[in-house]
């Protein structure tokens, strides 16, 4: 498993490069995170490390976490996530251990998960990010409508309900959204704070997930191991 941080969303800016650019970056609260528990393959069944991230007063935790993270050496934990990794990477960590910002000193790209911002219920159009049909002559009250869905009754054509996945209005956003292969601009580790080119899923002080990236297209690739040679 790639390093994973918690952190916190805190809004967006500019900043401007030595050549004068503006670029825009989202602030992150990234950590520290502290190790709180870890998985091993002889006792849990598969290996994984669980961090804590943000401390929370203890009136508002509960005794059995309060009980866990005090086993960690650590004050209670607001934010509690685990994370598969390799059996042979469990030497890299224990309990009580403090994983910074500094970390991702090591990678010019992070991929950013959080909760993307609910919107409530929503029309076609802005929810599936349909064209609508024409607005020209002979079109009657049918612009932002999405279109006939008898056709897909069921996988043969026919049937008393709209088969499953058919996009049509519903629900939009509060759903768990990943960004990847976003820029690092700035870390700053006295004070904890990743600066990111673009936007991350999800509202101002909402919680997010930061890792090394999956995977790179090319041209960040070489970015990355020119980034590696330092």
């Amino acid at each position: 498993m790639p390093l994973t941080l918690l952190g916190a969303k805190l809004g967006m800016t500019r900043t401007y490069t030595s050549d004068g650019l503006s670029v825009p970056v989202t602030v992150i609260h990234a950590g520290p995170c502290v190790v709180t528990q870890i998985r091993t393959p002889e006792k849990d069944g598969y290996a994984a490390v669980q961090i804590g991230y943000d401390d929370v007063k203890p009136r508002r935790s509960t005794m059995p976490m309060i009980a866990h993270d005090a086993k960690a050496g650590t004050a209670p934990k607001r934010h509690h996530r685990e994370f598969r990794v390799e059996e042979a990477d469990l030497a890299n960590y224990e309990i009580g251990q403090e994983i910074t910002v500094e970390k991702l000193a090591e990678t010019r790209f992070v991929d950013v998960t959080g909760t993307s911002k609910g919107k409530g219920y929503a029309g076609n159009m802005k929810r599936n990010n349909f064209k609508g049909m024409s607005a020209s002559h002979g079109t009657e009250r049918m612009h932002r409508r999405g279109g006939s869905i008898g056709g897909h009754g069921t996988n043969r054509g026919t049937g008393p309900k709209p088969k499953k996945g058919k996009k049509m209005t519903g629900r939009l956003g509060g759903d768990r959204s990943t960004v990847r292969s976003l820029e690092i601009i700035k870390i700053d580790p006295e004070q904890n704070l990743l600066l990111v080119k673009g936007p991350v899923p999800g509202a101002n002080t909402g919680m997010l997930e930061i890792r090394f990236p999956k995977r790179l297209y090319k041209s960040k690739a070489t970015k990355q191991a020119e980034h590696a040679k330092g």
